[in-house]
């Protein structure tokens, strides 16, 4: 089984809009494990683990972000995996 893991910095208008739970969310419908966080210079950071493509969709899906966000730059790095099991929120 082939992992992929990513740590993903977005910012923007990404904190106070329920960013981390709508991550969370679409992370578990992926099938997907790590967690979201949200930093103190107003980006989220976000742990992601999976199968290639859902990481990918997750990826897609980060750079819109949800309902009320404005995503201003997605900036992703290969990470090695934590095998992770759920996906969560955090701080």
């Amino acid at each position: 089984m082939d992992v992929c893991a990513r740590c993903v910095l977005v910012s923007g208008v990404v904190q106070g809009v329920g960013f981390r739970y709508y991550t969370r969310k679409r992370a578990s419908e992926l099938g997907l494990s790590g967690w979201v966080r949200n930093l103190a210079d107003g980006r989220v950071e976000v742990w992601v683990e999976g199968q290639p493509a859902p990481v990918e969709q997750l990826l897609e899906w980060l750079r819109r972000g949800p309902p009320g966000a404005r995503v201003g730059g997605c900036e992703a790095r290969e990470v090695p995996p934590a095998a992770l099991e759920r996906f969560e929120v955090r701080g």
